[in-house]
């Protein structure tokens, strides 16, 4: 009896309610956490969907290409890393500062305001791609100046100065993949970006191999199929009722605040751009090496399968120049780009965590330690000094992954999240002018 009693009362002893309540403690942390896992891919999975498609659409230019041999293949190669140094990367980068500014002002409910920031983005994108535009113009210049092989650099040059239309659309489409993402309106941008790249491919099919272009068709492609995105999405923000909100129309407070953008906007871009270049210098690069046609187009292949790993199958059989000595080199850095698209998963997820806190500048010169401190040294010697070629470049990049990644983690293990959440609401209220304030 007395037995009894006891066991009764141990079930109502302190330590084991705790026990309860650290087993119901867990239950709903393990729940919440599953939840958020939901919502992650429900949002990761369409955003991937569209970081791939648009950028397929230079690739499929570059497929294109590759059929007509291998100088083509090369030029083609060689002014699509170009444009990407000195176009593409910066309108990403600053285009990024709205990851931080839409999203927090959506967060804060303060709707109108994304309509505000994507203006006043696409305003300065525009007159930043004015002096992008007269860069691409003299590649052929720069590319000779650079020592890079002469045939290759004339036909780089004709490839990028007919892809300038596509530097202003590439802008605009930027600013409005962000100004929807951040509301979490995802699948419009995946339809849009999916009938985009289905007409590209007959866009391409029509200008390089019906219209006697050749590979300066497969350039002026790449400017139509920017601008229907472009256009599609536009109609959407204009027309949907989901964008009601946020968007009310072209509005004068566009001008306002424009160096507070530019302050987020500068060091987005820097962050952005240290990482890009370094891939995109190893392109540039391979033009130095022995046999510049061969690792140029190699490289380039790689550096668009790390980009789109889905298209592996597709981009192997058709990109390369359909010759056994491309294929076979190829198949010798797939290990190798691998291991690198292993490691950039980690450091995109770092970063974007890193962008929508506002860390710009940290990641900034996370970015120029890791890759100009170690990596693209690193590349250079293991290439040049120990003779291991495109294999060598590559390996070089790999080292500067593994830096970043090291670093972000440790700056995110180490963050004040309580900290950051206050930064978050003064940097929302900052940002708002008297004339957004509607009664």
């Amino acid at each position: 009896m007395e037995r009894e009693e006891h066991q009764k009362a141990s079930l109502h002893s302190p330590l084991v309610q705790d026990w309860g309540e650290q087993d119901k403690t867990k239950s709903i942390e393990k729940s919440e956490v599953l939840e958020e896992v939901k919502k992650q891919l429900w949002l990761s999975g369409p955003l991937v969907s569209v970081s791939l498609l648009n950028y397929c659409l230079q690739v499929i230019s570059v497929m294109f290409v590759g059929h007509l041999g291998e100088l083509p293949l090369s030029g083609a190669s060689m002014a699509t890393s170009f444009a990407s140094v000195t176009g593409f990367s910066l309108l990403v980068g600053m285009a990024s500062a709205l990851d931080t500014l839409c999203g927090q002002s959506y967060g804060a409910k303060q709707h109108r305001m994304l309509g505000i920031h994507m203006q006043r983005a696409m305003l300065i994108l525009m007159i930043v791609s004015v002096p992008l535009a007269v860069i691409w113009i003299n590649t052929r210049s720069i590319l000779m100046f650079l020592g890079q092989d002469p045939e290759i650099s004339t036909e780089a040059g004709s490839y990028a100065q007919l892809m300038v239309p596509s530097l202003f659309a590439y802008g605009l489409l930027q600013c409005l993949n962000r100004f929807l993402q951040t509301q979490n309106i995802v699948f419009p941008m995946v339809f849009c970006s999916g009938i985009t790249t289905l007409l590209h491919v007959l866009i391409c099919w029509i200008m390089v191999f019906k219209s006697g272009l050749g590979s300066r068709g497969a350039a002026i492609a790449n400017s139509i199929s920017y601008w229907i995105n472009v256009l599609l999405l536009s109609l959407y923000v204009k027309l949907s009722p989901s964008c009601a909100r946020t968007w009310s129309g072209f509005s004068k407070e566009a001008f306002q605040n424009i160096p507070s953008f530019l302050r987020l906007a500068i060091p987005s871009a820097v962050m952005v751009c240290l990482e890009m270049w370094s891939f995109e210098m190893m392109v540039l690069l391979s033009g130095l090496l022995p046999n510049p046609q061969l690792e140029t187009s190699v490289l380039s292949i790689c550096l668009n399968t790390a980009a789109a790993v889905w298209m592996i199958p597709f981009g192997l059989s058709g990109a390369v120049s359909n010759e056994g000595e491309v294929v076979d080199y190829v198949a010798v850095m797939l290990p190798i780009l691998a291991t690198s698209n292993f490691l950039d998963g980690l450091q995109c997820v770092l970063s974007g965590t890193a962008r929508g806190c506002g860390w710009q500048k940290i990641g900034a010169y996370v970015n120029l330690g890791s890759y100009y401190l170690v990596g693209i040294p690193s590349a250079i010697l293991l290439a040049f000094t120990f003779h291991i070629g495109g294999k060598g470049l590559w390996l070089g990049i790999i080292c500067a992954l593994i830096v970043q990644v090291l670093s972000l983690l440790t700056i995110t293990i180490r963050t004040d999240w309580d900290q950051e959440a206050k930064k978050a609401t003064d940097r929302v209220f900052d940002s708002i002018t008297p004339d957004s304030i509607v009664s």
